[in-house]
Parts: C-alpha cells; structure tokens; sequence
C-alpha cells in the first residue's frame, strides 16, 4: 500500500473554490464542443461540482479533468488526465479533457520542457485523481452509515457489498464536495491500472481533423487588430530609422512604430533569452495587409556589434578544441601518463550547425492589455515565467494578468522562449487594443533562437588486448558548454577526462529538443564504435564490457554519475535481442547506438538497404526504458517521431550566416526529411520495470544519429565526422 500526503510543502494540495460549479473552468471541451447530436446534448451535466483542482464531476456522473501542463504534441493533454482518471477509478468514456488555465495557486510546473511533464506531474496527479476518490467514498458512506473502508469503486460506481447499495459518482459528488481533504491518501497498487498501460487516442483528436479551433493561429475576438514584426535583417545590428508616416497611410493600416520588448527596467526571467533588443512593429486590419505594409517599410537599421559568420564561428570552436581548460569538468586517474602507454590511439572531431526550430505553427500570441487587466492566450511552453515577466514588464501585478494556453503546432524547444508573447502584449498595451501577434516562417526563421552549433574532440587509449584504458573529451558551442562530464562512459574507464569550452557570439540560441544530447550522443556513439573496431571487438560487446565495469567495479564516486548502468546495458541487450544482431551485421549495413537522457535510456539498431545504388534506411530497432508507460499509443509515436527527427535534421540540416544575416529564411533553402527519406519501419520495445515514468518526448532522438552514422560507416566504408551528413555525400533515398 502507497500512502502520499496531500500537502507539498506548505503547498494545500486540493481545494480551490475559484473554479466552482464550473464557472471559471477554462480550456477546450472536445466533448462539449464538438457538433453534438440531441442524445449527447442531454447527456452534460445540469451541474458540476469540483472535487479538487485537477478535476470535477458531474451530477450525472460525467468527470471534467483538467490537464494542468502545456500541449506541444507530446500528448500530455490525453496523458496527464489518464493518471487522474485512473486513481479516481472512472470508466474513460466518461471523462471529459480541458486545457487547463495558468494557476500557481493549484499547479505546479506547468511547463512543457526536458521531457518531464509525466515524471514531474506523476505523484501530484495520482494524488488529485486518489482524493477525490477518497471523498466521494466518504461521501457514500455517511449517506450510507457504513465504514467507509466497505466502499468500494469501480469505473465510477460506489459500491457497499454488504448491504447491496450502490450510487454513481454523479450521485455523491455535491456531497463529496462537503468533505474534509484526508492528510493522505492511499494510492492504488501499480499492478491493478486498467487505464494506464492501455491506448487511449489523442483527446483533441476530433478538432485537429476536423480542423476545428485549437491552436494560436485561430484565435479570433472582436475588434481584434493583427501585428506583425520587422527585425534587424542580421544578428549584431540596431534600429536607425525609417519610413513610417507613409507607410501608415496605407489600406488597413493602424500604425508603424519601433519600440524595444524589454526595457532595462524589466526583470527578465530564464525564458526571455533569445529576444531581438529593437523591433518594428506594424498594427492593422488584417494579415494580408500588414505583410503589403512590409513589403513598403523602409527600416534603416545600423550596426551595433561585430557581424559575424559561419566561418568564424567554425574556426573559433576549432580553435577552442585545441585549448585545455583551466579546470577539467570532471578528472579520473591519469589520461596523459595512460595515452603515453597505450598500445593504439583513435581520435576524431565532430561538428554540427546552427539548427531552426521551424514548428508548423510560427510564433504567435494574442493579448489584449488594457489599465485594468492583461488577458493573453497562445502557444507557450513556459506560462508561470512569462507571467512573471509581464508583471514586470507590464507595471501589473499577476493577480489581473490572465494566461491561457492553447494547443502547440510544435516546440521543440522554440516556445520555452516566451519573447514573442512579451511583444503581443507590448504592443497591446501601446496600441489599447487587442492584439494577435503573427510571425511570417521568414521571421520566425530568422529570428534566432537556434541551436547552437558544436564542435567535440574525442580521444581513446587502448591496450595491447583492446581494452579501453583513457578517454578524453572536450566540447565547445556556441553560447553553450555541450559535454556532459557525468555521463557514459564517465565511471566505466580508469583515465578519464572531460572539459567543455563556451563560445559567446551575438547569434541568439536556445534549446532544441534534447539540448546539447542532440549533437554529443551522435558523436560519442559514433566514436565509440570506430574505438571498438580498433579493440577488434564487436561494437555492441565493447559497450556491454564497459557497462559491466560501471557495475562491477566503478570508477570514481559512482553516486556522480548521471546513468544506472544496469539499466542503460539492459536496453543494449533488448535491442540486440530483438534486432537479432548475434555479433554479425546479418548482410546489411547496420549501425548501433545507445544513450541516456531526459531520465531514460534507448538503445537503437538501424539497417540501410541498398536502392539505386544509394543507401536507404530500411529499419529501426528501439529499445526505451522510461518506467511506466502511460498511454502506448502515444508512447510510440514520440518514439518515432524522434527517429525521423533526428535522421532528419542530422542528414540535411542546417543554418549558416554571412556578415550576421541568416543565409535560410524558408524551407527552399533550409532542408528538411522528405516521407520517402523516412524509416520504412520502426519497433519500439519498452522495458516493463514499474520505476515511475520518466522522460520521453527527447530521449529517441540523439543516440539514432549514431545509429546512422555507424551504419553509414558500413555502407560507404567512410565515417561521418560533419553533419548534416547530406553535405558531403548522395541523399538517403532508393
């Protein structure tokens, strides 16, 4: 039996009578707001009552759960409300799904980063859903006057055997709401789940097909004036002059002015990184005729700071990798002294460019700011910090700034960043009216906010009988340290040394889904299997053998270490069990990979197959251990679609720049993976272990670039060292 407490900290965990009855629920009803037919009509609640902030129920037994975190398509939305379902112990045919609105006061981290929505959200949702469970079986047993440990529930039934009585929730819950919140709760036991564990299709499924409103782009409020931005046309520039009073006479045209998003007396949080200092902006009726007024504005703009390049930023990471650090990240035994006595040395550099976000939906966010109060909605993956950044960049404090989030067309990391809604709301405040905010994809992709680019030097000693005795890395990137000094194979080799450079430029960068692990992952596992074939071992058996001294006999303090390698060598042995790799490549041309990030690890094997006389990928083997799987279905798709993410972006993307100005302002000219350049197939198999449920939405993506790489290798005979691999050889189609 698991018993929680219903209190975090000096956090009351439940109530909150703000949202009674259903008056200020806010969100998006897929149920209720759908085309109905007059059955389904008469099937809504008369009345509703709320058990706790995370839910509320009906009088005819229909259940509203709110999902507290933001919706970037990892399927939280559908997820997060089945945890609350599940300990509530309510049939899923009767649970109606609402995004819920910022609320600190209720929610905790409601934000859509680093994978851990689920991880985060696990113990406080399986509270929300056990509560109120708890209640209305207190609720029933009062009515009742029978112990309320006779109560039993099933799929939103009470139920006393004893006495042959029984009520649906519907029945209890305005009674319910009268009962005292428990100190604690029992939670159920993991091997009972009838709802987690099982598939369950996207709740906004229904409006995404139909193309029914959900996303930023679609908000419409009367009155409404559309914006857009002009931004300095290169990174290290500022605002000089420009041609407005004839621009403003143009059709539709409310007004042209320069204003800066943040002032220097804002206090900005960790989310207002990557924002453009002075902007442009243009108010009018419509979007067709901001974008004539743009194409007419003539904005003179000057430089502020050292435009750089490409070919800077290339030369100046080359040159931090030849640079010792004054203090090493992390430091075991001695590498010098064991690279002087090794038998054999391998050593090899990789690189990766700037990468776009490029969501489908580009940045956008509506705000209406007036001197009383400040209503925003729109795509954010960071709300509680823009609220934070609004009270001060506003002069209004948070209590009358209202922040709704609508569902994302993708994030990946771009709307952490919440710039753009500081803008809408700027705007607003200066034009008293209400405002939706538009980026062009050429604005959004020229912006900022990549990912930074790297470069990494890897060193590997080994001895007379193929034994890995040093290894040393160093990395350096752009605005970012890259290395992760407690990862694999820290504490599985003697000689181990890690250091990381950073290399500030003005180009402004940020995360990009699975930071830093999006490029490292590629290149150390790349480089582990040209270390192996220069062991003359098998490159899955080489990593197996290192995982076996990181259990066995580990080096260093292995409480530093940031993997369980027992866990990480189990997801290694799944995927070479399920690929049939046998120590062979079995005829095709496959590479391996395994890495840990987010909380979780993921092995993959991928097969090309030869087409036309270039390689294709054919195939790929996952293998995930990410504790509980809540939805599969889900689950699955995150899984594949971090493969194709990462096959994609690592084989023909990237961002490039000359004198500052980003040389890629569309997708003619900034590639991304075509469906037939996709996996044929991809298995995914998860590791069945009833550890919480950790991250998922990243982990996929990096070790498949490895996986890639080293199936490149044996294709072409020839390793990979630069992506996008594209660059320097033949696309990947048949």
């Amino acid at each position: 039996m698991t018993l929680v407490k219903t209190k975090i900290g000096r956090r009351a965990f439940i109530r909150n009578t703000g949202l009674a009855s259903g008056g200020l629920v806010l969100g998006f009803n897929w149920l209720a707001s759908c085309k109905m037919t007059p059955e389904q009509v008469n099937s809504l609640p008369n009345e509703w009552f709320d058990l706790n902030g995370f839910l509320k129920v009906g009088d005819n037994g229909l259940v509203t759960i709110m999902s507290p975190n933001p919706e970037i398509g990892q399927n939280v939305k559908t997820a997060m409300p089945m945890i609350v379902a599940e300990e509530l112990d309510v049939a899923w045919k009767d649970v109606i799904v609402e995004q819920a609105p910022l609320n600190t006061d209720i929610f905790t981290r409601q934000l859509a980063g680093g994978s851990q929505s689920i991880r985060q959200g696990w113990e406080s949702l399986r509270m929300a859903g056990a509560t109120a469970r708890h209640m209305l079986k207190e609720a029933a047993a009062q009515a009742w006057q029978v112990p309320v440990s006779e109560i039993t529930t099933k799929e939103g039934q009470l139920m006393h055997e004893a006495s042959g009585k029984s009520a649906g929730y519907g029945e209890m819950a305005s009674a319910a709401t009268a009962i005292e919140v428990p100190e604690e709760v029992e939670l159920k036991d993991i091997n009972t789940f009838s709802i987690i564990g099982t598939d369950k299709k996207n709740v906004d499924g229904p409006k995404i097909v139909t193309g029914q409103p959900l996303y930023g782009l679609d908000v419409q409020r009367e009155g409404m004036l559309i914006a857009m931005i002009v931004h300095p046309p290169a990174f290290g520039m500022k605002y000089k002059s420009m041609n407005a009073e004839s621009v403003k006479s143009m059709p539709g045209i409310k007004d042209v002015f320069h204003f800066e998003p943040y002032t220097d007396e804002v206090e900005k949080q960790w989310s207002d990184g990557g924002g453009i200092p002075e902007l442009v902006a243009i108010v009018g009726n419509s979007t067709w005729e901001c974008m004539q007024a743009k194409k007419a504005l003539e904005v003179e703009w000057e430089e502020a700071s050292k435009l750089e390049s490409t070919a800077y930023h290339d030369e100046a990471l080359a040159a931090l990798l030849e640079k010792p650090t004054e203090q090493p990240a992390r430091k075991d035994g001695d590498v010098d002294a064991a690279f002087k006595k090794a038998a054999k040395i391998v050593e090899s550099t990789y690189s990766a460019p700037y990468l776009a976000h490029n969501t489908m939906e580009p940045m956008n966010f509506f705000a209406h700011v007036t001197p009383e109060k400040a209503e925003l909605l729109g795509p954010i993956q960071t709300p509680e910090f823009l609220e934070k950044t609004l009270v001060s960049r506003l002069g209004m404090p948070a209590e009358k700034i209202d922040i709704m989030m609508t569902r994302m067309g993708g994030g990946f990391g771009r709307r952490l960043y919440g710039t753009f809604a500081v803008e809408a709301a700027v705007i607003s405040q200066k034009m008293n009216a209400p405002i939706k905010l538009v980026y062009s994809r050429e604005d959004d992709m020229t912006q900022g906010t990549y990912r930074p680019s790297y470069k990494v030097k890897y060193k590997a000693g080994l001895d007379e009988n193929g034994n890995l005795i040093a290894w040393h890395v160093r990395g350096a990137g752009t605005n970012d340290d890259l290395v992760w000094e407690h990862r694999f194979p820290a504490g599985a080799v003697d000689n181990y040394l890690a250091e990381k450079h950073v290399l500030p430029t003005n180009v402004t960068t940020g995360a990009w889904r699975a930071p830093r692990s999006n490029f490292i992952a590629g290149a150390e596992q790349a480089f582990m299997d040209e270390v192996a074939e220069a062991s003359g071992k098998d490159p899955i058996e080489f990593r197996l053998e290192l995982f076996d001294r990181a259990i066995n006999n580990p080096v260093g303090d292995p409480e530093k270490n940031d993997y369980d390698p027992k866990r990480y060598a189990g997801v290694l042995k799944l995927v070479k069990e399920k690929a049939d790799w046998n120590g062979t490549d079995n005829g095709k041309s496959r590479g391996v990979s395994a890495y840990y990030c987010h909380n979780s690890y993921v092995a993959q094997v991928l097969d090309l197959e030869e087409g036309s006389g270039t390689p294709r990928v054919g195939k790929v083997w996952c293998a995930v251990d990410c504790g509980i799987v809540i939805n599969p279905l889900s689950a699955k798709n995150q899984v594949e679609g971090g493969i194709v993410d990462g096959i994609g972006h690592s084989t023909f993307s990237a961002m490039t720049f000359t004198d500052g100005k980003p040389n890629q302002s569309n997708f003619d000219k900034y590639r991304l993976i075509r469906n037939m350049e996709a996996p044929k197939e991809v298995e995914t198999f998860f590791v069945d272990n009833g550890i919480d449920p950790t991250g998922l939405g990243e982990p996929s993506l990096p070790p498949i670039i490895g996986a890639l790489a080293n199936a490149l290798y044996k294709a072409t005979g020839r390793r990979h060292y630069s992506q996008p691999f594209i660059s320097d050889r033949p696309p990947l189609v048949g």
